[in-house]
């Protein structure tokens, strides 16, 4: 397991769930982290509690990831308190309509894509700068295997999520060179207050099907995104990583 001592990581949508849990580990494994969040500040100063408590560095940073000049200030904020950004974490959650295909409008359907890839595109292009001038760069952006494997009323959903995927490969394709690797981590199942209102009996569901029988937790994500964090994953690129118990196996 590679120390992260000296690095620095942007974790947006990183006050709750697998934003905060990935937060709070690639702090304790040493790196400075600064927790984005959009509009629940206390959340996210309550993940900087955390971190600070158990002996690491971190600041909580508003901005809404789809605005280039709030992320430019995200960006400039991050710098100013820690010198430099060696890591950045993609995972801001943005809303979706959960319907069929034929009782979805364009404006439904587009709102997710424009939104899950604005956010991508816009956090990218801010941090890639720095990490071409460090010669330095590990992005990892948070997908889902819906992109992959269709269900019911997420069809705008998985299609984003899809979009993202293929986003990341020529990211990695076009930065690998400058030292920058792009990778994905594809959540299945994961027990957070967003999937909170989903019935138990459908998440006992979805265990039975996964060789190791349970759903995931927040933490179980986590250690993957630190995975691709380190250097422990330098020589992998352009990687599609379902996190999911086995449930997808590609």
């Amino acid at each position: 397991m590679s120390s992260l001592q000296g690095k620095v990581a942007i974790v947006t949508g990183g006050g709750r769930g697998i934003g905060a849990a990935t937060a709070k580990l690639l702090a304790a494994r040493g790196a400075k982290v600064v927790v984005n969040y959009f509009s629940n500040s206390a959340s996210a100063e309550g993940v900087v509690s955390a971190i600070q408590a158990a002996g690491g560095e971190a600041i909580a940073l508003q901005a809404d990831v789809r605005d280039a000049a709030q992320v430019g200030k995200l960006v400039e904020g991050t710098k100013s308190a820690f010198g430099r950004i060696d890591i950045l974490v993609s995972n801001a959650n943005m809303n979706f309509a959960m319907k069929p295909f034929t009782a979805m409008s364009w404006d439904e359907f587009s709102q997710k894509l424009n939104d899950e890839m604005k956010a991508a595109f816009e956090t990218t292009k801010a941090v890639v700068p720095t990490m071409i001038e460090q010669k330095y760069g590990r992005i990892i952006y948070i997908s889902s295997g819906l992109g992959k494997n269709p269900s019911p009323n997420f069809i705008a959903h998985g299609t984003s999520k899809g979009a993202l995927d293929s986003f990341s490969r020529y990211i990695a394709q076009e930065l690998g060179p400058q030292g920058i690797t792009a990778n994905v981590v594809a959540p299945g199942l994961t027990e957070t207050d967003a999937t909170a209102h989903q019935p138990a009996e459908g998440k006992k569901f979805m265990a039975s099907l996964t060789p190791l029988k349970r759903i995931a937790e927040p933490e179980d994500i986590a250690s993957a995104v630190a995975f691709f964090a380190s250097d422990d994953s330098k020589f992998m690129t352009g990687t599609y990583a379902p996190v999911n118990g086995g449930m997808e196996m590609p």
